[in-house]
């Protein structure tokens, strides 16, 4: 039976979610994709669809989509990032290479706090049940007493 669930994941620009952070402090959570990334669409089309996901996600992070290939000049602390070999294949955005510490793997999701400083990566196709693992365990501040792991066991 087809969902009627009409709610989306909100999407803004990594300016936009700075800004945002001014006047409503938010964790940030940074979709790092290519276009020809097959499993960066899978995460797209199945996991970002969740009703539970979209809801969550919207009400505890200001989510970004990042193409870590596209042409975007961002601005940021008074410093400029851009894709200085834009338009040639597998070109890599100055600020994917930064957001991802040089560890280029999509997709790829960086998080971070409400003052913009990276909590922690995860990389790779998440079902939907990890990912609001991986949501729950930084929304809730976990990953400032624990790991991963360990709080993963706690909600076994």
């Amino acid at each position: 039976m087809p969902s009627n669930n009409t709610e989306v994941v909100k999407w803004y620009t990594f300016q936009q979610a700075i800004d945002l952070q001014r006047t409503k402090p938010k964790k940030i959570i940074v979709d790092v994709y290519t276009e020809w990334c097959g499993w960066c669409k899978k995460m797209d089309a199945s996991t970002f669809t969740n009703p539970a996901v979209v809801k969550y996600m919207n009400q505890n992070f200001y989510c970004v989509k990042f193409n870590a290939e596209g042409g975007d000049t961002i601005f940021i602390a008074g410093q400029r990032f851009t894709n200085k070999n834009y338009g040639k294949a597998r070109s890599v955005h100055d600020f994917a290479r930064i957001l991802l510490q040089g560890n280029l793997s999509y997709p790829s999701y960086v998080f971070m706090d409400e003052k913009s400083k990276g909590i922690t990566i995860v990389k790779g196709y998440q079902p939907k049940d990890r990912w609001m693992q991986y949501l729950s365990y930084i929304a809730k501040n976990k990953y400032k007493t624990m790991t991963y792991d360990q709080y993963n066991k706690t909600k076994k």
